[in-house]
């Protein structure tokens, strides 16, 4: 084996770049090719070892490893490679935040999109089992449960101990995952009679002054609130907000699986549409950081000849981000009436690896009376990690270190610009408390 740390060639200074996915080649399905890659990056991973607190993934290989006769990656069966590919819900951030070799590094390491790849293969053969086909086919679960007459009963079958030990015996959801509720008014629904002329809008050199705000799965499901607030906050700072005539699940849970063709098949739905209103003069913004992330980066790299995902990608904004860039050009209502005092904030990972800084934080922090404690780790939530009965107390032992800052903080509030990663932090915290999110804190302060 070859050490990287023997070896003492430095990592590059260079900024991480990442190459396109060539997802429908013969080379990306080939078993074989990938098996091959997948020896390559984890010999490397092996000899670095920089990772190993970041995920389960890392600690999975290297026990593996330690464990085997040679205690070297020649020791280990290549079906238990699947063991450390089953571990990685594509955070990113040992790509973005730890590794040395990633591109435009000789080595060319780029584990998440390596383990995307392993997960496309596995699904190309095996598809993707009834659990996980339900729990990512969230459109599907959330027209059904999101109704007057449904949700009620979804919200009391999930809150009935009972019924949850019979789920996680029939169908692999652990007993003690929260499990989202279902509002009986969907976001888009609530903010159909909201639809607002640009006629007002300002624009500053980096924004148009208008959003469009795609709603996706979870704000529009399950927590509307966390969407209208968006609207509220915007509205009140004469940002005119609007949405898209119809939208799909941003394909974050179905790219998680490797089902990469139902992530095309969304993308052929949204990107017309959301591209349609960056030609009408409307930047874009989505309530969930890792919608965001999907369209500012995972579709750009699957899909890099479409001039229509580019157009798209160049227009979306995290909401805080946009709100720090509005700020900076002056046009921010900073007239706030309440202050938060101690604020807890758990920077989200498909946040943080956008590359904008801590947008969050700097917008919260204009509050008086306000104090920002700034937690960056990952919480093990994943969508859909932290609910299977297999992950679930590894996705909690993961979020206890953020939950312990969180009680060490003593804060009057706890958030995360993800707010399913807070709930999993309130979870594992254990304490009956409720986060709030981010621009639902920024309300507040507004007395809006």
């Amino acid at each position: 084996m070859t050490s990287p740390t023997t070896d003492r060639r430095e990592g590059s200074l260079e900024a991480p770049r990442r190459h396109p996915l060539d997802w429908k080649s013969a080379e990306f399905r080939d078993e074989a090719a990938l098996f091959a890659e997948l020896e390559r990056v984890y010999d490397i991973c092996h000899g670095c070892r920089r990772c190993f607190n970041l995920c389960h993934a890392f600690p999975t290989l290297f026990d593996l490893i330690d464990e085997s006769d040679s205690m070297e990656l020649d020791g280990v069966s290549r079906t238990d490679y699947w063991k450390v590919v089953d571990h990685c819900y594509l955070c990113d951030m040992c790509f973005m935040t730890k590794c040395p070799y990633v591109p435009p590094h000789e080595w060319n390491v780029d584990f998440p999109h390596l383990m995307l790849r392993a997960k496309a293969v596995k699904h190309r053969r095996e598809g993707a089992g009834l659990r996980n086909r339900t729990l990512s086919s969230t459109d599907a679960v959330g027209t059904l449960a999101a109704k007057p007459v449904m949700a009620p009963l979804v919200n009391a079958a999930n809150a009935s101990k009972p019924a949850r030990v019979a789920l996680e015996t029939v169908f692999g959801v652990h007993r003690d995952a929260r499990l989202p509720p279902y509002a009986s008014r969907t976001l888009r629904s609530r903010l159909r009679s909201r639809r607002t002329s640009h006629a007002d809008a300002v624009p500053t050199p980096e924004t148009r002054g208008r959003v469009a705000l795609f709603a996706g799965c979870y704000a529009n499901y399950n927590e509307p609130d966390v969407g209208e607030d968006i609207v509220l906050v915007f509205e009140h700072n004469g940002i005119p907000v609007t949405m898209a005539a119809r939208e799909r699940c941003c394909g974050m849970p179905k790219l998680e699986l490797g089902d990469l063709d139902a992530v095309s098949q969304a993308r052929e739905v949204n990107v017309r549409e959301l591209a349609r209103l960056v030609d009408d003069g409307w930047d874009l913004v989505a309530p969930i950081p890792s919608c965001v992330l999907m369209f500012k980066q995972e579709l750009p790299l699957l899909f890099p000849d479409d001039p229509e995902v580019e157009k798209v990608r160049a227009a979306f904004f995290d909401p805080f981000e946009y709100l720090a860039l509005r700020h900076r050009a002056g046009r921010l209502n900073t007239d706030f009436r309440t202050g938060l005092g101690r604020v807890a904030y758990h920077a989200a990972c498909h946040q943080r690896v956008q590359n904008i800084g801590l947008k969050t934080r700097d917008v919260l922090a204009l509050v008086p009376d306000t104090e920002v404690t700034v937690i960056e780790r990952c919480s093990g939530h994943d969508g859909t990690y932290a609910v299977k009965k297999e992950f679930h107390e590894v996705a909690t032992k993961i979020a206890r270190p953020v939950a312990r800052k969180v009680t060490e903080s003593n804060p009057d509030y706890y958030t995360s610009d993800c707010i399913m990663a807070a709930h999993h932090i309130g979870n594992t915290l254990g304490d009956g408390s409720v986060p709030v999110a981010p621009m639902s804190l920024l309300r507040r302060a507004y007395g809006i």
